[in-house]
């Protein structure tokens, strides 16, 4: 038995070798050992609410390009196809978790458009807040009134952004020169960012 372990233990060290060298074959051979568990994931995590707005292939091919990528730059240390399969059910995991917190956003933006007090709620799921419960208050007061004093532009603006749109699809939406729209949207997150609002990848 050792000896068969050993055997199966340096074939998949192989596998991983080819598939960071970038040969097609191993690569698939490696998507293959944990595409089955990752596809039962994905069907317990998409429930009714998510089911129509995410595709299990498209989840599944996602982990593929992410697993694929971080193999390539050595950023994950692999050993068994036990730890391969957790890190692809972990992945999956998480990319589920961001478009379920997205979907959340969407809609709480598309049914109360317009509402600062939702729209100060989004920016507030996107930070961690600790402290005393009169600072947190005073916090989210502070959020509120940055919302309300918000122009038509900036809140359209605010409210595309936190659904995902690029700066160049927000130009083409409100009508607007992306220039435009890059300078106003710089000038609101410095206004954010004074109340402790980092818009990171926006």
């Amino acid at each position: 038995m050792g000896g068969q372990e050993i055997k199966l233990g340096n074939e998949f060290s192989d596998l991983l070798l080819q598939a960071r060298a970038g040969d097609l074959a191993a690569q698939t051979r490696l998507c293959q050992e944990y595409e089955k568990q990752v596809y039962i994931v994905v069907r317990v995590l998409l429930g009714p609410q998510l089911r129509p707005h995410l595709d299990s292939v498209d989840l599944i091919q996602s982990v593929h390009r992410s697993l694929l990528a971080g193999l390539r730059d050595k950023k994950f240390e692999i050993a068994t196809p036990e730890n391969l399969i957790a890190l692809a059910c972990t992945m999956v995991r998480r990319k589920v978790a961001r478009q379920w917190r997205k979907h959340k956003r969407q809609t709480r933006l598309s049914v109360n458009a317009g509402d600062s007090q939702v729209l100060s709620e989004s920016l507030q799921s996107l930070c961690s807040r600790e402290g005393a419960p009169s600072e947190v208050a005073e916090y989210r007061s502070a959020l509120e009134k940055i919302c309300e004093s918000l122009n038509s532009i900036e809140r359209q603006m605010l409210e595309r952004k936190l659904e995902g749109y690029t700066t160049g699809e927000v130009a083409e939406q409100l009508g607007m020169h992306p220039v435009a729209i890059r300078v106003r949207w710089t000038r609101l997150r410095e206004r954010l960012a004074a109340q402790q609002v980092f818009l990171e990848g926006m």
